[in-house]
């Protein structure tokens, strides 16, 4: 049995000694990069922070003590630790899932994976635990630098220092990068705490007395460098950044030397107050390819050669960040007013292209979606037009900018949605399918969706045109589907994708859900049932054909990979009613819950919106259907 093998619980690291937790972590990798490859997830991440957690897990007492993970990517060795050895169906139905998870263990807590939120979780247990006389319990907050970028942190930071009578204790996991490298002030500061001398000094000193001494002196430094940091710390960084808001700083620290990430949590466990310790980490520690990727490929993975990293499935067709990415290139070149916007996330949503050809009209604001939004609106006033990429999941982080800063000013910004809809392993957290309905309250704005690869540079080329009103894309996760050519295209836009023999049903298709839409008319043609598709291209506002051919048909069934509560359907409803038409009308989409881990496929499956469920539903409805009030009058007619 190895090591990690018989790692039951946090408190099965105590009596381990210093070998044998070096063996651990090198044990803990092995098993990360043999497990991760075969079922893909977040591999670099989890790497670069094994011998920290070890530590966290040492020195504290998880559950009784709150650990709390910004961004839940880091917890792979957390779950090892605690007891979750079982990697084989991670992010998959039925297995573990990708972040911390309540359902799966009390030593999770935070199961929201979106940056920069954990320092106001452990203010929040914190001052509770305080509040409720429960002074032996300590909160510690796993943050990376990264995600200092975003505002909310230094919201949190503010108020943390306000009461200092508390036990939190904040790591930064510092490794210069969230996706991509970090960027901005911040970011400069910490990579100047880095390359200082006294921090280099003390990477020296290490390997000087090691070599001189050998383990004699290895453990001398080891004995005394907590504190050693600690005063570096404190008289060469701490004045600079942290004083100000009166948080104790112990740091830098080597965070691939447990003993000392163990002896600076410890001297930070007894301090009675918020204390901050930063840790120097490498993502993708142990895994040279991870370690040699400027592209930061590792930091999520799919299926991958664990000796080589390279995919396994390697496919030819183009993801839908990289078609953007092209189409926002060749409109880019035409149209110098064009700048790219990224929340630390340039490469995931198809923006380095744009960075490659024009290096200065792309800008990272680190996590940070509201200063982006904002900062949008003033580009557009500056006479620029701004497309801010960026995960669906993400923008409802800045609603409020949307609507008052955008929407209100009539700005032309274009907002384009990466993994809208069911996303798949990352789940609940990451599904993008609030987006339809959170935007459509928008005033002016207008909403997009791409059914494929044509229709995305279509769209794109239409939505940086507008220059008066907020425009959206929404776009799927995985690759491009094969075209879907239109029948006819009307004067508003809408294209009609499948005409059938009879107009009894009208099937508005939301984007890539095309493809389902016309299975369910080949599914009802042989039922004597005729299905009109369209693809409305612009879901808001409602085409005004989209009406019109609403009062010519028996039923309207609207499909999208949305919620159905305030999804597109019940906008059309909503206009239907104004014009005074009175089909019935039934929304296809996803119910308002949060949704779990699993293949699109399976979350598409158990919401009801396969082509076959969808049919089938058709078919009990439409024996109840009646004709409209337009139809019905024409047969009248027709009789006298």
């Amino acid at each position: 049995m190895t090591l990690l093998e018989r790692i039951r619980g946090p408190r099965d690291l105590d009596g381990l000694t210093r070998d044998q937790l070096t063996q651990l972590a090198a044990e803990i990798r092995g098993f990360l990069i043999r497990s991760v490859s075969k079922t893909g997830g977040h591999l670099g991440p989890n790497l670069g922070v094994v011998e920290l957690t070890i530590a966290i897990h040492r020195v504290f007492d998880s559950p009784h003590d709150a650990i709390v993970f910004d961004t839940g990517h880091q917890s792979y060795v957390h779950k090892l630790l605690t007891g979750r050895q079982d990697f084989s169906r991670l992010r998959k139905s039925g297995g573990l899932a990708g972040y911390p998870s309540r359902a799966e263990s009390v030593h999770d807590i935070v199961e929201s994976s979106h940056a920069s939120s954990s320092l106001s979780w452990a203010d929040g247990i914190s001052r509770a635990f305080q509040v409720t006389g429960q002074r032996d319990r300590h909160v510690v907050a796993v943050v990376g630098d990264g995600a200092l970028t975003g505002g909310m942190t230094w919201e949190a930071l503010n108020n943390i220092s306000d009461d200092n009578n508390r036990r939190l204790v904040i790591v930064v996991n510092d490794n210069g990068r969230s996706y991509a490298p970090t960027i901005g002030g911040l970011a400069h500061y910490l990579n100047e705490v880095r390359t200082r001398r006294t921090y280099r000094d003390v990477q020296l000193g290490s390997k000087q007395l090691f070599d001189r001494f050998g383990r004699p002196g290895r453990a001398f430094y080891r004995g005394t460098r907590g504190a050693l940091h600690g005063f570096l710390g404190r008289f060469a960084y701490s004045d600079r950044m942290y004083s100000n808001l009166d948080i104790k700083y112990l740091g830098p620290i080597d965070g691939h030397d447990e003993a000392a990430v163990e002896q600076a949590l410890q001297q930070a466990k007894h301090y009675e107050l918020p204390v901050l310790v930063h840790v120097i980490t490498q993502k993708g520690r142990g895994y040279a390819p991870a370690r040699n990727d400027e592209a930061d490929r590792f930091h999520a993975v799919g299926v991958i050669d664990p000796e080589t990293g390279l995919a396994v499935s390697a496919t030819s067709k183009v993801d839908w960040a990289d078609a953007f990415g092209q189409d926002l290139v060749g409109l880019a070149e035409q149209d110098e007013r064009i700048v790219g916007i990224t929340a630390a996330m340039l490469r995931p949503v198809g923006l380095a292209p744009l960075a490659e050809r024009f290096p200065a009209r792309v800008i990272d604001v680190g996590i940070a979606e509201q200063h982006a939004v904002t900062s949008a609106a003033g580009l557009a006033f500056g006479g620029l037009h701004p497309v801010f990429a960026v995960y669906a999941t993400f923008l409802g982080r800045a609603l409020d900018q949307v609507l008052m800063d955008v929407a209100l000013h009539r700005a032309g910004v274009t907002f384009v949605l990466h993994r809208a809809g069911v996303t798949g392993p990352d789940g609940a957290s990451h599904h993008g399918m609030w987006d339809l309905a959170m935007l459509q309250i928008v005033p002016g704005i207008r909403i997009a969706s791409p059914r494929d690869g044509a229709t995305l540079a279509e769209e794109l080329a239409e939505a940086v045109a507008v220059q008066d009103a907020p425009t959206v894309l929404r776009l799927p996760k995985g690759t491009v589907p094969a075209a879907i050519p239109a029948l006819e295209r009307l004067e508003d836009g809408v294209d009609v994708l499948a005409r059938g023999t009879r107009e009894d049903v009208l099937v508005v298709a939301v984007g890539v859900m095309a493809d389902q839409a016309l299975e369910v008319a080949r599914l009802l043609e042989p039922q004597g049932i005729g299905v009109t598709v369209v693809d409305p291209r612009w879901a808001v506002p409602i085409a005004p054909s989209l009406v019109e051919l609403s009062a010519h048909h028996r039923l309207v069934v609207t499909i999208e990979d949305g919620v159905r509560v305030g999804g597109i359907g019940t906008r059309l409803r909503q206009d239907l009613r104004a014009a005074g038409v009175d089909t019935a009308l039934n929304e296809v989409g996803l119910p308002d819950a949060f949704l779990p881990h699993a293949d699109r496929g399976e979350i598409l499956a158990e919401a009801g919106l396969t082509p076959q469920q969808i049919a089938r539903d058709i078919v009990d409805q439409m024996r109840g259907a009646k004709l409209p009030a337009a139809r019905q009058a024409g047969e009248d007619a027709r009789i006298r």
